[in-house]
C-alpha cells in the first residue's frame, strides 16, 4: 500500500446530489421539488391534503369536549370504607387520610385528591380527613359519632396582571361566608 493508493473503502462516501444543473442532470430546473408553493420550500408539508378532497380529519364527525379545568377526583364511597374496617385494612382509632386510603386499595392517585361519596352505610365512628365530601356521606359520617375534615381549595384563575378576577373574589369571600355559617 501506497500513500497514493490510499482510498476510502467503496460505497463509504456518497457525493451530495447537485441540483439546477441543467435539465439533462434530471436535476435541473426545479431541483427536484417539482412543484410551485408550499411544496417547494424547505420543511413545509401540507399535512392531511388529499388533492382537494375533504380530508379525513374533517370528514369524521367530532364528539364531546374536554373541560381542562375540570376538577379530577378519585372517589370513595361509604361502602367500602365500612367493608375496610370490618376486614381490618382500616384502623377504627387512627385518623384516615388520603395516603391511609390509598395503601388500603380504597382509592387510585388523582390530582385535586380523594372525595367521599355517600353509597351505602357506615356504622364505625371514624376521623377522616380528604379533600371533599357529598352532603349524605358527611352527614352519615357523623351520625355515626365520627368527623370529617375537608382540604379541597379550588384553583382560582387570576386575571392577565396576575391578581384574581372579580369572580374570583366573589366565590371565595362567599366560601368563607358560607364556611362561618357552617361552624355557627
Amino acid at each position: 500500500m501506497k500513500l497514493n493508493e490510499i482510498r476510502n473503502n467503496p460505497g463509504a462516501h456518497k457525493r451530495k446530489d447537485k441540483v439546477g444543473r441543467g435539465s439533462s442532470s434530471g436535476l435541473g430546473k426545479t431541483s427536484g421539488r417539482g412543484v410551485k408553493g408550499a411544496k417547494a420550500r424547505t420543511g413545509n408539508q401540507v399535512h392531511g391534503f388529499e388533492g382537494g378532497q375533504m380530508p379525513l380529519h374533517m370528514r369524521m364527525p367530532k364528539r364531546g369536549f374536554r373541560n381542562i379545568f375540570a376538577n379530577d377526583f378519585s372517589e370513595v364511597n361509604l361502602n367500602r370504607i365500612q367493608k375496610a374496617i370490618d376486614d381490618k385494612r382500616l384502623k377504627v382509632g387512627e385518623k384516615i387520610t388520603e395516603e391511609v386510603l390509598r395503601k388500603a386499595g380504597l382509592a387510585h392517585k388523582s390530582r385535586d385528591g380523594v372525595r367521599l361519596l355517600g353509597k351505602g352505610a357506615i356504622t364505625a365512628k371514624i376521623d377522616i380527613e380528604i379533600a371533599g365530601a357529598s352532603a349524605s356521606a358527611r352527614e352519615a359520617i357523623e351520625k355515626a359519632g365520627g368527623n370529617v375534615t375537608t382540604t379541597f381549595v379550588k384553583k382560582t384563575w387570576s386575571n392577565k396582571k396576575g391578581a384574581p378576577g372579580k369572580r374570583q373574589t366573589r366565590r371565595a369571600e362567599s366560601a368563607k361566608k358560607r364556611e362561618a355559617a357552617k361552624r355557627k
